[in-house]
């Protein structure tokens, strides 16, 4: 069925809908304006959520040794291949049993997606992904991290893990304009 408005019918609704556009346009023009003052305030007051994935780390034990047992099932999961594992075959000399041993973990930050796949098929709970979001870098290569030799101890800003500054809800680190 056809539409038979009239053309000044038409010509009406289409300036009610150009007033109401004008009016939101007009409202927002008169509230306050705010602005986030990052990173000049980012030590006090930036909150940043404890479920953000912002890069993998190992999880270690409480000697200081890592959970991974190279089984290579986070590389299998990983979709874009940001994971890649070397092992070796050691033979243990007590029992004679030989057991794959981790020699690189080599992950590359500037390829992930951060879709968390490796650390769900992860079975002895060695990876995690934690809310450090400040990785940028003036090199490619420097985003290549090798986990099994570095120690990650939290981002650059305090409590980052803990969520950062606690959450105000309505209240922002803002400066009006």
């Amino acid at each position: 069925m056809e539409n038979k408005q009239s053309y000044f019918g038409e010509i009406a609704g289409a300036v009610k809908s150009l007033a109401v556009g004008l009016k939101t346009t007009f409202k927002e023009y008169r509230t306050a304006k705010s602005t986030e003052q990052y990173p000049e305030n980012r030590k006090t007051t930036l909150h940043v959520a404890q479920r953000h994935r912002g890069r993998l780390v190992f999880k270690r034990n409480d000697d200081g040794s890592y959970k991974c047992t190279a089984c290579t099932l986070c590389e299998k999961a990983c979709p874009n291949g940001t994971i890649k594992i070397l092992t070796e075959m050691v033979t243990n000399p007590e029992t004679g049993k030989k057991k794959r041993q981790l020699v690189d973990y080599q992950y590359d930050l500037g390829d992930c997606m951060f879709c968390q796949l490796c650390t769900n098929a992860c079975n002895f709970d060695a990876i995690e992904f934690t809310n450090d979001f400040e990785n940028s870098t003036f090199e490619r290569g420097s985003l290549v991290l090798h986990l099994d030799k570095e120690h990650y101890e939290g981002g650059s800003l305090p409590n980052l893990i803990d969520g950062g500054a606690p959450l105000t809800i309505g209240k922002f680190n803002t400066k009006k304009k």
